[in-house]
Parts: structure tokens; sequence; C-alpha cells
């Protein structure tokens, strides 16, 4: 499956910004990863060659970083943190009520593939536990309510 067009233009934009080659295969995998839901390992092999780097080292950078997924996603990631300080102001509360909520267990996807629900180690937001990042935006002291009008956003989305 060849990168689109805009995936390309977008990916020699990064290019051109970059210092190295190397030094753009972040970002790529970013981009790609946006336009696919995940890193498939065809993925991984196009922007090997797009890049002129050996495909082991996109590999090691793309299983190394939890931030990019091997296999496909959501369309919305709910990252819950699961680190001693959550955890005392009810992480796994806020866990089991977002299972029910959603109808899925850590590490699963909706059945209409729209949110995967996965554990953080840290988001380093001790202060205002628990907290979950959804997407790109963190979510803190986290109550049934906010957490239900968080969800009812990403179903509509």
């Amino acid at each position: 499956m060849p990168f689109s067009v805009e995936l390309r233009e977008k990916i020699n934009q990064i290019i051109s910004k970059s210092e190295t080659r190397q030094s753009a295969l972040i970002p790529t995998l970013h981009a790609v990863q946006r336009e696919y839901g995940g890193l498939l390992n065809e993925c991984m092999s196009e922007v090997a060659e797009i890049l002129d780097i050996p495909p082991a080292s996109v590999q090691n950078v793309a299983t190394f970083y939890t931030m990019f997924f091997t296999k496909p996603v959501g369309k919305h990631v709910i990252w819950l943190c699961r680190t001693l300080s959550c955890a005392l102001r009810g992480a796994e509360h806020v866990e089991h009520y977002l299972s029910e909520k959603l109808g899925i267990h850590t590490g699963e996807t909706t059945t209409d593939g729209k949110i995967t629900l996965l554990e953080a180690e840290c988001l380093a937001s001790c202060g205002t536990a628990p907290a979950m990042l959804v997407d790109d935006e963190l979510y803190e002291n986290l109550t049934r309510k906010k957490i239900d009008e968080l969800i009812e956003k990403l179903k509509k989305d």
C-alpha cells in the first residue's frame, strides 16, 4: 500500500526541516500513524525506504516508544494513569467505570473502532489525580460526570 500523495508531501516537508533523515524518523512515524491508525509492517518498510535508513532502525523506534502502535487502535486513545498517586486517588474506580461505560477492558478497542483504552505508567499529574490523557489532551481530577461528558463527546466524533 503506497502512501498517499498528501502523506508523501507531509513527509517531504518533515525531511526538509530536519537536520538528517534519521532525525526525521519520529515526526514521520507520527504522520504515518495519524494517517493509518497504527504502524503496520508495510508502513514501517515504506518509511525506511523513503528516509533511506535500515528497516530495523524504524522498527526499533516504533516498538520502543509507547506512543507508537504496531497494530491498529481506535480513532481516540485514552491513556489512564495507574501510578501510585492516581491509584491512591481512585484510578482503579475510574478504570472500572471506563471499562463498564465503553464495554471493553484495558488494552481493547470499542467495537465501533472509536476508542482504545490503555494504561499509562505516569502522566505527571500527581497533584490532580486521577488523570488520563485522551489523544493529546490531559484530563485531571476525574469524576464520573467528567468521564460521561468526555465519552459522549468522543462517541459523537
